[in-house]
């Protein structure tokens, strides 16, 4: 049992399997217990959904704060590690909720392009859990392996965030269009899949058009999947280093990044309806990656290095994550208070 005791990442292999597994039996309770039948999930379960999950998240808070062991080498100051965990979950969590709200409006564009009924797309959304929770893992494990022998690196995702934030900030009224994307023609040129959606099937089998032998076809439904996994992916190129610049701690990192993810996908239908009320939340999302960026290098080095200035705390982080993203939500329902959303595909 000596390969449970041994660390990794800081940690010992046999907390990362117990958080894995919990996440599992959620997983498991959500598809094979409360969503175990397709069906449209209304915004009031959304809801309630979210509130549950939200609700375990505080509640890992909790242990991070009382029972969690922080490794030193991964914190500015070796006094009250705990406490300044703690604060950097909820920094990372709150952070990766906020930038995961631009996800839900991409994800609503592909179900809407690839015409996915609103009772299969929890299916769609489940599975897409499922790499999330791989893809996050290897990121986040490249990430801390990069910046623990390359603090430098740092700066590379500092002016990466900069510009990812002015990049969204000059195409905040450019809409995504999927009927061109590389992936979706490589899909159809490489894989037979059918015209329409088959029930809540991703694979179907159906006779070839040459030799009429049963052969398996993937639906659109499928596609849909796939283009939400390739997705993820790409958010998380910004939000990976957005959290590095909160906590250097991988378990930290990742697990305040899945139960933001779990709560993005409970919360996709409490507001994939209403997406258009939030039509300046893309403006809080970029000047909270410049933020962060710019903090990177106040801390690691305008701070650490030269000394000039005083060291930012994570709660700074999460002050101004809350401001910007909680400002913007608030401008953008006051100014479309009029406004009837539109339903969600």
């Amino acid at each position: 049992m000596e390969f449970l005791t041994a660390a990794y990442a800081g940690q010992p292999v046999w907390l990362w399997i117990s958080f894995l597994a919990f996440v599992g039996l959620l997983l498991w309770l959500d598809l094979g217990v409360v969503n175990n039948k397709d069906g449209v999930v209304s915004p009031a379960k959304s809801a309630l959904m979210w509130g549950a999950f939200a609700s375990l998240a505080v509640a890992f808070g909790a242990y991070v704060a009382f029972v969690y062991a922080p490794d030193p080498r991964y914190y500015q100051n070796p006094d009250n590690l705990n406490q300044q965990a703690v604060i950097q979950y909820f920094t990372g969590y709150l952070l990766e909720t906020a930038l995961a709200f631009d996800n839900i409006f991409v994800i609503s564009l592909i179900f809407a392009y690839f015409a996915v009924p609103r009772e299969y797309q929890h299916r769609v959304l489940f599975w897409g859990i499922i790499g999330a929770i791989v893809f996050r893992a290897l990121f986040i494990s490249a990430g801390s392996a990069v910046v623990t022998s390359w603090t430098w690196v740092l700066y590379l995702f500092a002016a990466f965030l900069i510009y990812t934030g002015w990049k969204m900030l000059a195409q905040s009224d450019k809409e995504m269009d999927f009927h061109d994307n590389p992936l979706v023609k490589f899909m159809r040129k490489r894989f037979r899949v059918t015209d329409t959606i088959e029930n809540h099937n991703f694979f179907v089998r159906r006779p070839h058009p040459v030799s009429g032998e049963a052969v398996l076809f993937a639906t659109p439904l499928f596609l849909a999947l796939i283009v939400v996994e390739f997705v993820d992916i790409i958010f998380a190129v910004d939000s990976v280093p957005a959290i590095f610049a909160v906590t250097q701690d991988p378990f930290i990192v990742y697990t305040s990044n899945i139960f933001a993810i779990l709560g993005l996908r409970s919360m996709y239908f409490m507001l994939a309806a209403a997406v258009e009320r939030f039509k300046y939340l893309k403006y809080g999302l970029s000047l909270v990656l410049i933020l962060i960026g710019i903090k990177i290098i106040w801390n690691f080095g305008l701070s650490k290095q030269l000394e000039l200035v005083p060291y930012l705390e994570a709660h700074w982080s999460l002050i101004a994550t809350i401001a910007l993203i909680g400002g913007a939500m608030i401008v953008s329902l006051f100014a479309t208070r009029g406004a009837r959303s539109p339903v969600a595909p």
